[in-house]
């Protein structure tokens, strides 16, 4: 064995060790449950449809159907969760067209990554609620830019009173499924989420059936076990050799029966690339007998982001065969999936429910 297997094999190991002595609650929390078949996860809300990270995406992914509704997690200056994809906003809000921010723009190094823009752990939570939401794929979603500029950034508070309101007009309970984004890198600034997020958990009493955790870094999901909330975490998985900032581990060995052990001391849930399921991956197999569920992400339904047989033409934002992708995955037993177009994930969903119930019956 080479130098560098042997000290994987080692840091492995530290990991499992510390991860051992972590509560057992959180793998163990009553699951929140789909009405038939998997949970539909509205990533970032209906973001296929709507600005991603509003009010306007999260409702249109609860009236089209999805069981889940997942807002990213990152800190303003005075240590407020708000909802975007990344803590550089300029993709996402109006901020540049703002001259009284013009000297805030900067570059920053994020989990080793040159970024420039604006940042929001450089506004207060009251300057943020002056900026408004723009379609962070213009080009791809066209569509959607008649939102731009109407839709404000949200708190996480503000997404747990939505759930709650969508959850009482719609008789079913929505989940929230944050993710916290960069949580090294927050607590190295010290504007930690997980104490934050914990607070809000707590203060709103979001219990298994109202919110599961995620993220990418296992260090975070650790944390939050720490707190004994009771909540089924969910241990999101990158592709490749590369693996979460600041853990010993790549994905690859992550993906491992040995990694998935160690994954299911702390976690119920694993979150990987919708790739990395298909056959004759042997990981949803694996997954599953180390008891965890796997929810695949992401579904887009445009032919770039589909896989070449799905494909429909040539133009790459002309929308392909996305139920046919969806069908895959559901007969292949994946539990959840991870969706800008949570509406198209409950049809397929219900043709796939209809289809088992026939052949039942026959």
């Amino acid at each position: 064995m080479s130098a560098q297997p042997r000290r994987r094999s080692v840091l492995l190991a530290g990991a499992a060790s510390a991860v051992a002595a972590m509560p057992a609650a959180s793998a163990s929390a009553a699951e929140p449950r789909p009405r038939k078949g998997p949970v539909v996860i509205g990533h970032r809300g209906a973001a296929g449809w709507r600005p991603e990270h509003t009010a306007a995406s999260y409702t249109h992914a609860v009236q089209t159907g999805a069981d889940w509704i997942e807002p990213d997690l990152v800190p303003t200056k005075d240590h407020v969760l708000v909802v975007r994809h990344e803590n550089e906003i300029s993709g996402t809000t109006d901020v540049a067209a703002h001259p009284e921010f013009a000297s805030r723009r900067t570059t920053k190094t994020v989990d080793g990554r040159s970024v420039t823009g604006w940042f929001t752990e450089d506004f207060t939570l009251a300057e943020l609620k002056t900026l408004r939401a723009v379609e962070r794929l213009p080009l791809v979603r066209n569509r959607n830019t008649v939102f731009d500029g109407r839709l404000e950034v949200l708190t996480f508070q503000e997404v747990v009173d939505l759930a709650r309101k969508l959850s009482k007009r719609y008789g079913r309970t929505v989940t929230v499924f944050p993710e916290t984004k960069h949580p090294t890198y927050f607590r190295s600034i010290g504007l930690p989420l997980e104490p934050e997020l914990v607070r809000v958990i707590r203060r709103n009493r979001l219990g298994a059936h109202e919110c599961v955790v995620q993220s990418f870094e296992p260090s975070s999901l650790i944390r939050i076990a720490e707190a004994r909330l009771r909540l089924p975490l969910w241990q999101a998985l990158g592709t490749g050799n590369g693996g979460p900032y600041g853990h010993p581990a790549t994905y690859r060995e992550m993906m491992t029966p040995a990694g998935l052990r160690q994954i299911a001391e702390y976690a119920a849930w694993i979150g990987p690339d919708k790739s990395s399921v298909v056959a004759p991956s042997p990981l949803l197999a694996d997954a599953h007998a180390a008891g965890l569920k796997v929810g695949a992400y992401t579904f887009r339904s445009e032919n770039q982001f589909l896989p070449a047989g799905f494909r429909r033409g040539t133009a790459p934002d002309d929308f392909g065969d996305a139920f046919a992708e969806y069908a895959l995955h559901y007969g292949l037993g994946v539990d959840a999936v991870v969706t800008d177009f949570p509406d198209l994930a409950v049809l397929a969903r219900d043709a796939a429910g209809s289809q088992d119930r026939r052949t039942t019956r026959s």
